[in-house]
């Protein structure tokens, strides 16, 4: 996770630093005061946004008073302020978690899975291994880590649309201060660094689901039932029809385990790992365990 943040980093700074030196003295300002704004919206209200797309409605201890009592006693085991509790009206057994801090954290179950456990079909370990993997990214504040991340994609396709779009670098119409070239630069390079940010940001995604699995296991010390709550999850998704994976989808990246639908993404692509390396990942805290 360091070494991909540090190139995250290091390709931020050239980017930048290409910025300057193509960028228009005049335009630059604009680009970066833009980018701030839009950092700002996204640093205080991307969490709040994708809560309420993915359809989150806060709930009482009162309303879900199960729900309440294993985030209780996990976040006591955790030594940690708990989040808000929320459910999600989906058919998917699955379980998200959003918010920059762990002092304005949303935990949020689908309706789907809190279905289940009241039936029987997922056990109450289960459950308390997928809810203790959210409340790990809680703690470790992956929502605003990844957040700044991928911020240097965004910068990236604002400019490469800014270049596409308004012609930085120079006037199409006259291109004897050799703007067309220094245009195309820009638009290329910001092509460029969006698709390594992009990839670079998956990858760190992907290691701190393998860090989220590993701490909820050991705050629960049992590993095997989060094992066997992946594969549930992962089966489930099987039987949900695909215009509800359609929907569900975009917002991958918060999910404990991703929605596919048909065609899905190659594993390079994707915000998780794939399941048998999370399983892998679990054996070996299991044996770490001595179980």
């Amino acid at each position: 996770m360091v070494f991909v943040m540090f190139l995250i980093g290091l390709l931020a700074v050239a980017f930048v630093v290409a910025l300057i030196v193509f960028v228009p003295v005049k335009v630059l300002p604009v680009v970066l005061v833009i980018a701030g704004v839009l950092l700002f919206c996204q640093f205080f209200f991307s969490d709040k946004i994708a809560a309420f797309a993915m359809g989150a409605r806060e709930v009482t201890p009162e309303q879900v008073p199960d729900l309440h009592g294993i985030i209780d006693r996990l976040c006591a085991l955790a030594d940690m302020p708990k989040p808000r509790v929320a459910i999600a009206e989906t058919p998917m057994l699955n379980a998200f978690a959003t918010g920059r801090s762990p002092n304005n954290a949303v935990v949020c179950v689908t309706t789907g899975m809190l279905e289940a456990y009241r039936s029987g079909r997922f056990t109450e370990q289960e459950l308390e291994g997928v809810l203790a993997h959210e409340l790990s990214h809680v703690a470790h504040r992956d929502v605003l880590v990844m957040t700044i991340a991928s911020f240097l994609g965004i910068l990236a396709g604002l400019v490469a649309r800014m270049a596409f779009w308004f012609g930085l670098g120079g006037d199409e119409r006259d291109d004897r201060d050799g703007g067309i070239p220094v245009q195309l630069i820009i638009l290329l390079g910001s092509i460029v660094v969006y698709a390594i940010s992009f990839l670079l940001t998956m990858a760190l995604s992907r290691y701190r689901e393998l860090a989220a699995d590993r701490a909820g296991a050991l705050l629960t010390g049992n590993p095997g039932a989060l094992g066997t709550a992946l594969q549930k999850v992962t089966t489930g998704m099987a039987q949900i029809p695909s215009q509800d994976l359609r929907q569900a989808e975009p917002f991958n990246a918060f999910y404990f385990t991703p929605a596919f639908s048909k065609g899905s993404a190659m594993a390079v692509l994707s915000s998780h790992p794939t399941l048998e390396k999370r399983l892998e990942n679990l054996s070996r805290v299991s044996q770490q365990l001595g179980r």
